[in-house]
């Protein structure tokens, strides 16, 4: 039995380890956004920097859906070499910049951090599921240059503010009183603003997806071929909508081969 429990140990002492998680706040002199936060999760030490992901979990921008869509995913990504940085946005309340200034604050630091948490920073990725999809996207197209991600990752993502394809619950809480401004529907309307520096992306979803339309990741997805930005989209048959890394998901261990046959393929890992 002692044996048996030896090897046990010894069995789930790299996990543990891959499992290190520092706290920290994005405004510690901001005392109206104290509730700001980053967690870092380290992967086990290696020789050379890793590289990291900017988690930016879903939920409305009413709330966020911090394990399935956020602790989970940097426990897996710190346990395959990477920095994983899970985002406690704040939400918007109606205040349409704030989400977006915590996302490019966290990937400054995470950045100025690089030598620190031993990041590369030439392969700092973003990564977002529903409304922190969105996020996701907006730090990709419409952050300052130096903020934005080398890659992306979108799980079934909020794109456009567009009335017939939105997610009518996004847009209110991120727009408030401005939610018929037509400058700020398009400007919230991601597919419009991708560019040459738009990073590399890659789109999950379901095509049963009844919460946000598939026609969202479609749109982005044009859009960076339009641009002959390196894209992928997989749509699964059915798992409808915020299925991230819940393990009742059919195509659960599909999605993270995708993931990462798709980051080696643009070679931010070997």
């Amino acid at each position: 039995m002692k044996h048996f429990l030896l090897l046990l140990l010894s069995f789930f002492a790299p996990v543990v380890w891959a499992q290190q998680v520092e706290q920290f706040k994005l405004w510690p002199d901001k005392p109206e956004a104290s509730e700001a936060e980053i967690f870092v999760y380290h992967p086990a030490k290696s020789g050379k920097a890793a590289p990291a992901v900017l988690i930016c979990p879903g939920g409305g921008y009413s709330g966020l859906a911090m394990d399935h869509e956020g602790h989970d995913m940097a426990k897996w990504y710190a346990s395959n070499g990477f920095v994983g940085v899970v985002l406690k946005y704040r939400m918007p309340k109606g205040v349409h910049t704030i989400p977006l200034s915590d996302a490019e604050k966290a990937m400054s630091l995470i950045r100025g951090n690089a030598a620190k948490w031993n990041v590369d920073t030439h392969k700092v990725g973003v990564i977002g599921s529903s409304a922190g999809g969105h996020l996701a996207a907006s730090l990709s197209t419409l952050a300052a240059d130096a903020n934005r991600p080398d890659f992306a990752i979108l799980y079934y993502p909020v794109i456009s503010f567009d009335k017939m394809n939105t997610h009518g619950g996004s847009k209110k809480n991120l727009l408030g009183n401005d939610i018929g401004n037509q400058e700020l529907i398009d400007r919230y309307s991601l597919q419009k603003q991708v560019d040459d520096k738009t990073p590399k992306t890659l789109l999950l979803l379901s095509d049963d997806d009844k919460s946000v339309p598939p026609l969202n990741s479609i749109l982005y997805y044009t859009a960076l071929n339009e641009h002959h930005i390196p894209a992928s989209l997989y749509m699964f048959p059915d798992g409808g909508h915020g299925w991230g890394f819940r393990y009742n998901f059919t195509y659960y261990q599909e999605v993270k081969d995708l993931i990462q046959k798709w980051l080696k393929h643009i070679k931010i890992t070997d």
